[in-house]
Formats: C-alpha cells, sequence, structure tokens
C-alpha cells in the first residue's frame, strides 16, 4: 500500500503554490493601482526621484514580459502575452510609461481572474490514498503478528476482525461475514462473504471474521488501480486556453504589421506605439474569464460547484450521459418499502415484532426497520432472547413465540419452507430492484418485508429532460446486479443498462464512447465512480451523500444532490459560450475604431490606454448579465 499513499501525498504542495501565486497577483494589483494613482493626481510623481509610473509599468510589466519571453524560448509560443510585452516595452520606450503600466495592469487582472476560477483536484489521490488499511495481521503457523500493510506479500494469510479494513485483495479460506464493498464495487448493500469469495483491499468488515489468501498487493489491488486511474485521467486533461489564445497565430503578427504600415507612412513613432496599445487585446483578455467568473459565481449560488471554465465549455458539447445507479439515480439510503402478510398478521403486529428484533442489531435492513416502525409510530416489542446469525438474520423470542427474521439462508437453517405463491412474490420483488427479507413464526412464514432503494426525487424527470435537449445516450451502469439494475432501468425509462461493473468497467463504457467521437458526462457518487468521473469529458458527482473522493475527481458537484440541474448546468453552457463571443465582438468593435483614431493622430498613448478600460467595462457589464440568468433553477 506504500505506493498508494506516495501517489497520494505528492500532490499536496501544488495547491499552495496556486493559492502564492493568487496572493502575488493581488499585492501586485494593489501597488500597481496606488502608485498609477498618485502620479495621475501629481500626489507623488516622482519616489526616490524616479517616475511613479515607470515603477509601477515596472512591478507589473515585468513578470509579463519575463513569462512571455520563457514561452517563446522554452515553447515557441506566441500568443497574447507576447503582444502586450512588446506593447508594454513600446510604451515604456517612448517615454509613455502610465500607458505601459495601464496595460499590464489590465493583464494581470484578467489573468487574475481565470486563476480564480480554477479549482483544484490534486488533492482526490490523496484521498483514495486514505482508504487503504496501514496495519495487516498476518498468520503465521497459527499465530497472527500485527505488521505494516506495505509489508503483505502474495501469498500472505490474514486475518480481518469486525470494523477492520480488507488490507489487501485476497480470497477468503475461512469464515463468513458480512463486508460493505460500496466503496469499490459500488454495491448499495453489504454482502455476505464466505469461503471461495473474492474481497477487496480497502472495504470494511462489519460483521463477523475473515481469514484470507493475500492475490494481489500495492497498487495491483483494485483500489490501487483506481489511484492510478485518476492519476492518469487527471494527468492527461489540457490546460484551460482562452479563445483569444486560439486566435494568436495571426493576431500577433497583425498588430506588428499594422504598427509597422502605420510607421512607415506617417513617420510618427507615437502612432506606431499607440496603434500597439489600441490593438493589445486587454478587453479581450477579460472576456473570457469574467464570464466564464459570473457563471461559476451563479451555479455555486444554486447549489452547483464548477471547476473551470474549460470545464464549463464541454458541459455545453456533450451528447452521452451515464449515471451511477446507488446514490445517483437512487437514493442510497434502504427503505421498507412493503410488508405482504398472511393468515391473521396485520401489518402493525408484524413491524412492531420485527423493529423489537431489530433494535440490537446494526444492519443496514435494520435501519429500514426501525425508520419504518417509527414513522408509524410503533412501539417495538422487546425481545426476551435475541441471536444473531451471520450473513442471515436474527432470531429472537418474544412473549414466548420464536421468531426468525432473515434471508432463505436463515430460513433454511431452521427447517422453514417457502410455498410455490411466497417464491413468486419473492423473485417479483427481486426483479423489480427490491430486497426480500423474511418474517417466520413457529416454523411457517408469517410475512414478507421488502426494502428497497427509492429513486432520487426528480430523477425521472431529469432524464426525461435530458432526452429532450437531443442527449443520444442515456446509460445507467452500476456495481449493483443486473437483476437490480435493469429493475431501476425500467422506472427510469432507459434503454441501456449495465449491471456487476467494477470501477474499470465503468471507465472502459467512457473510453468506448469517446472513442466513436461522443462527448461524454459521467455522474456518481462513490469512490468506484471516481476514474469514471476523471475520464470522462465532464464528471459530476452527487455532493449530498457523495465521497470526497469523487467530488475531488469530477469537474462539478452537485451540493445537494440534486439531478435536475444537470440540465441547467447544461444551459448555463451554452449562454456562457455565447456571452463570451459577445464579449469578443465588443472589444473587437472598440479595437478597430480606436485603430482608426489612432492611425490619423487623434488619439495619443494614455487615451488609448483609457479606452482600454471602456472596453474592460463593457466586456464585465455584459459578463455580469449571466449572474441573473434563470437556467439554474433555485
Amino acid at each position: 500500500m506504500k505506493n498508494i499513499v506516495e501517489s497520494g501525498n505528492e500532490y499536496i504542495g501544488s495547491g499552495r503554490d496556486h493559492d502564492h501565486g493568487n496572493s502575488r497577483d493581488v499585492a501586485m494589483i494593489i501597488v500597481t493601482a496606488c502608485l498609477l494613482g498618485l502620479y495621475w493626481f501629481g500626489w507623488l510623481p516622482q519616489l526616490l526621484g524616479i517616475n511613479t509610473a515607470l515603477i509601477a509599468a515596472l512591478v507589473c510589466g515585468f513578470p509579463i514580459v519575463k513569462e512571455a519571453v520563457v514561452a517563446i524560448i522554452r515553447q515557441g509560443d506566441t500568443k497574447v502575452g507576447l503582444l502586450v510585452s512588446i506593447a508594454i516595452i513600446a510604451a515604456m520606450a517612448i517615454g509613455e510609461y502610465f500607458a505601459a503600466a495601464e496595460v499590464a495592469l489590465i493583464m494581470t487582472i484578467g489573468e487574475m481572474l481565470e486563476h480564480m476560477t480554477l479549482e483544484k483536484s490534486n488533492s482526490a489521490l490523496r484521498k483514495l490514498a486514505e482508504l487503504a488499511p496501514l496495519k495487516a495481521r498476518r498468520m503465521v503457523d497459527g499465530q497472527e503478528e500485527e505488521i505494516a500493510a506495505e509489508l503483505v506479500h502474495t501469498g500472505d494469510r490474514l486475518l480481518v476482525k469486525p470494523g477492520e479494513k480488507i488490507p489487501v485483495d485476497g480470497d477468503v479460506i475461512s469464515g463468513i461475514a458480512v463486508v460493505d464493498q460500496s466503496a469499490i464495487t459500488g454495491e448499495a448493500m453489504p454482502l455476505e462473504r464466505g469461503v471461495g469469495d473474492a474481497v477487496f483491499g480497502g472495504t470494511v468488515l462489519q460483521k463477523g471474521s475473515l481469514e484470507i489468501l493475500a492475490t494481489r498487493v500495492g497498487r495491483d489491488t483494485a483500489l490501487g488501480h483506481i489511484v492510478q486511474m485518476v492519476e492518469q485521467a487527471q494527468q492527461s486533461k489540457a490546460p484551460i486556453s482562452r479563445i483569444i489564445d486560439r486566435w494568436a497565430g495571426w493576431f500577433v503578427p497583425l498588430s506588428l504589421g499594422i504598427a509597422a504600415l502605420v510607421y512607415a507612412v506617417t513617420g510618427d513613432i507615437v502612432r506606431g506605439v499607440t496603434i500597439l496599445i489600441v490593438f493589445c487585446p486587454c478587453a479581450m483578455l477579460l472576456s473570457t474569464p469574467t464570464a466564464v467568473a459570473a457563471a461559476i459565481g451563479l451555479a455555486a449560488r444554486r447549489g452547483v460547484l464548477i471547476k473551470g471554465g474549460e470545464v464549463l465549455e464541454q458541459i455545453g458539447h456533450i451528447d452521452t450521459v451515464l449515471f451511477d445507479k446507488t446514490g445517483t439515480v437512487t437514493v442510497g439510503r434502504p427503505a421498507l418499502s412493503g410488508i405482504h402478510c398472511y393468515g391473521a398478521w396485520q401489518r402493525r403486529e408484524v413491524l412492531a415484532i420485527a423493529a423489537g428484533m431489530e433494535k440490537r442489531s446494526e444492519h443496514h435492513l435494520a435501519k429500514a426497520v426501525l425508520e419504518a416502525a417509527a414513522q408509524e409510530e410503533i412501539e417495538p416489542q422487546e425481545p426476551e432472547e435475541w441471536h444473531h446469525a451471520v450473513g442471515q438474520g436474527v432470531w429472537a423470542v418474544i412473549a414466548g413465540r420464536t421468531y426468525l427474521l432473515g434471508n432463505h439462508s436463515l430460513l433454511e437453517n431452521n427447517g422453514v419452507m417457502l410455498s410455490a405463491e411466497q417464491q413468486l412474490l419473492s423473485l417479483e420483488k427481486q426483479e423489480q430492484g427490491a430486497t426480500t427479507v423474511y418474517f417466520a413464526a413457529d416454523g411457517e412464514i408469517k410475512a414478507i418485508i421488502t426494502i428497497i432503494d427509492p429513486l432520487r426525487e426528480r430523477a425521472k424527470e431529469t432524464i426525461a429532460a435530458l432526452k429532450e435537449t437531443g442527449i443520444q445516450n442515456i446509460v445507467l451502469v452500476t456495481g449493483d446486479t443486473s437483476v437490480v439494475g435493469n429493475a431501476v432501468g425500467k422506472k427510469l425509462q432507459l434503454a441501456k443498462i449495465h449491471g456487476d461493473l467494477l470501477p474499470g468497467d465503468k471507465v472502459r463504457f467512457v473510453k468506448e464512447y469517446q472513442d466513436k467521437g461522443h462527448k461524454v458526462l459521467m455522474v456518481g457518487d462513490g469512490v468506484n465512480d471516481a476514474p469514471a468521473l476523471a475520464t470522462a469529458q465532464v464528471g459530476v458527482a452527487m455532493g449530498c451523500g457523495g465521497t470526497n473522493v469523487a467530488m475531488e475527481a469530477a469537474g462539478v458537484t452537485l451540493l445537494a444532490g440534486e439531478l435536475s440541474k444537470i440540465t441547467g448546468i447544461m444551459k448555463l453552457s451554452k449562454q456562457t459560450i455565447k456571452t463570451i463571443h459577445q464579449n469578443i465582438v465588443v472589444a473587437n468593435f472598440i479595437n478597430i475604431c480606436a485603430i482608426g483614431f489612432a492611425a490619423f493622430g487623434l488619439m495619443g498613448p494614455v487615451a488609448a490606454a483609457i479606452v482600454h478600460n471602456l472596453g474592460a467595462i463593457l466586456v464585465i457589464l455584459n459578463s455580469a448579465r449571466l449572474l441573473s440568468s434563470d437556467s439554474i433553477e433555485n
């Protein structure tokens, strides 16, 4: 497990670097703005004998020029930073220090706004690593010894006790227990594991104890594979790029060419420099980050966290949506759905006895029975004797009468038989996605209790809305059995359903659609969904009840778990892209007009710099309209 822990920890420092960069930019902006204010109002035109505007230009302009030079040397990158650098240097060369500082200030503000919209997801690997057990109990010659989990080797015999995490993947060679595998497989219900069954590292043993034979250790375990897949998917994602950068291939030479032409025709160097300042696309630099910041701010107020501009842009191009089942389209919390009584038995009587039998149990199904009794204000009947059968259920004596409450194995072990009618009812309920619990007394079935994980509110409406928007593929992918998956899929009117999936299988389905040219959005809530969330063009995590790992791996988090907001963020994405295009048109129109004035000597460098403020204000106001968008419902 050592390698898993290291994979999570090696990214911890990156977030601190990002925060440090933002603090530096804020400080630089404040200092530059103050210096320009002092110069403009004549309060302090010089500082230590140096022009105050020149100091401002150097403070704010040097990092921009340095970054542009480094980008050219290392990557041959001639994007907007180069054009801004040329404008700053040219303005300073002719003594227009205020104009140079103003251009640098607007550039820095734009860069900072863009960086602030990005959310880091590096901590996802560290959170995954926290699932890895640190200790293991190794059996040697019948004696147990506690060792570090990283020292476990394939073929070792390990003992796992109640409440402990299983340290590695392995096969059960002795014992029977109830294991919560939801972190790895996505199973809604803990499963009974016995001799011959496979278990996964990082899962939790709830009841009983197991002796297992280690088959996969370290990064070869299922948990290790999840870590690797999330890491690879995160590293493969391209960094966010501004629309203006896509135009830089012709934008930079065009501006230089026009400035040179004006200088050649007029012989006035000031006009040429003014052209460079006018052409410097400061308003365009704000076109994307201001719109993105407004959209992300709106989404946050509506309970949706979006991790940056690239994610927001990708959402608008989605044509395929994959849903996990447990905790995503379903609530992820089992609830009693019905009690079918036989003979003279009544629902309240069965529920009172069943609740009394389950009071001492920690099983997940017990909670469903107790919650139902509490809701119906039924007082549980206290048992005189109570016994728990691991992986089967409970039996108890109440008022001198023996009762059984559990699964089919409990019935078989106590000689209780199901009638043909009862078998048919059980099968029918299971096909509907329910778990059946049998209630017996005096060797006969008295009631069949059905427990089901209910659909999340508005799940059906969300899928119907997605179909109306033209989404080509809506697929249910689940770690639960195919029978349960088909039952849930039928309720949601989905034609494409895949069950019995491990995390790698979900990733495989995402990649299959991507290989066919589809843009995939994956919705999930658990650790087992994290690789698929990170691999998809857009991952959407359920914040209410979802795991931190899923939320870190995803690009979008629904804080309240409201599926209906998925269609809203798709609309918001398209509105944001439209706003960005409008911003660019406005910025270009102002630039074109200003170029004409500059070419005929009607505008100087300082006036040209002020024009940037006008363009920037218009861009910001247009982007601010997104804050009042009704695309995402309250």
